[in-house]
């Protein structure tokens, strides 16, 4: 059998993956490394779902990396996500712990799968902003007419990544990627899934244990510390709608009739990237959300056995 020297766990919004991650973390000896591109900002506590109480367990704290690392209004992106990680990687190993990996962003997740060294290539905003008001059919036909062997295995149905590919050929047209010798993954990958129907009712519920706790009142502290709105509207959807509420463009309850659907969009999205990777043939381990926390522990170092053991 395989050994494997990482465990990810990933799930969309509210399935209770950082629960489980945690539970897992104790049995074994190990921390966890976060896969959320948001929970990296110090202060934005609340919106960006961190629940770092979820990190006691019986008494004692599991370890975690890649939150709080930094200030908010700072850009954070796929390549510094990859850097982070391999340096995370390289403690939790030095220490003998156990490396988990758990989160939402499939994007960073799949980046450390792909290993995919395009990541490394920087935004143009320039060449962004004239690429926009192009349509697809159009920004296709500008990606065939590169030559670069970037443009090979683009999404041509996805604007986005239309754009994003030519901006890396119009990079790679003068400069060199630099080659990184990354130490080799084998994980062994699970994913927490739920009923459409309970993936709402707990995502509806969530939002307004947080809007109790005060997520309205950490927008306005983050205003009132100099972060403009335009850079909190860039931070997902919570930060958003919050600053729309505040500019009298919602009420209370239009905020959360519309925040909660947003949310609900957002676990659909997440859920179709992760169906991407397992088309990009990355094998995922697919558990019931809606057993207990204890019984998908369990279920979870079962497998870890039958594979023999976990490697350092």
């Amino acid at each position: 059998m395989n050994q494997h020297n990482l465990i990810i766990i990933l799930g969309a919004t509210a399935s209770g993956k950082t629960k489980l991650a945690v539970s897992v973390a104790e049995a074994l000896n190990g921390e966890i490394i976060s896969a959320d591109s948001r929970q990296v900002f110090k202060r934005m506590d609340i919106g960006t779902g961190k629940d770092l109480q979820e990190y006691h367990i019986n008494s004692k704290t599991i370890p975690h990396h890649l939150i709080d690392i930094i200030e908010p209004g700072e850009r954070y992106h796929v390549d510094a996500f990859k850097n982070d990680f391999y340096q995370a990687l390289e403690s939790i190993r030095q220490k003998n712990s156990f490396p988990i990996l758990c989160g939402g962003t499939g994007m960073y997740i799949h980046s450390l799968l792909q290993n995919q060294a395009y990541t490394a290539v920087p935004v143009n905003q320039t060449l962004r902003d004239q690429l926009d008001p192009l349509t697809k059919e159009e920004l296709v036909l500008k990606l065939q007419n590169e030559e670069s062997q970037s443009t090979d295995h683009v999404d041509l149905s996805s604007k986005k990544r239309l754009i994003r590919a030519l901006e890396i050929a119009d990079y790679l047209k003068s400069h060199t990627l630099k080659t990184v010798d990354r130490p080799p993954l084998k994980p062994l990958i699970f994913g927490l899934k739920n009923e459409i129907e309970v993936t709402r009712a707990k995502i509806l519920n969530r939002l307004d244990e947080r809007l109790k706790a005060g997520l309205i009142e950490e927008v306005v502290q983050l205003l009132e510390q100099g972060i403009s709105k335009e850079i909190l509207i860039f931070y997902g959807l919570e930060y958003k709608f919050i600053v729309n509420y505040l500019d009298g463009l919602l009420t209370f309850e239009e905020l959360k009739l519309k925040l909660g659907t947003a949310i609900c969009q957002y676990a659909k999205r997440q859920n179709t990237f992760f169906r991407k990777m397992e088309k990009d043939d990355i094998e995922i381990i697919w558990l019931d959300g809606a057993v207990s926390t204890n019984l998908l522990k369990q279920t979870i170092i079962e497998k870890v056995s039958i594979n023999k053991k976990l490697t350092f």
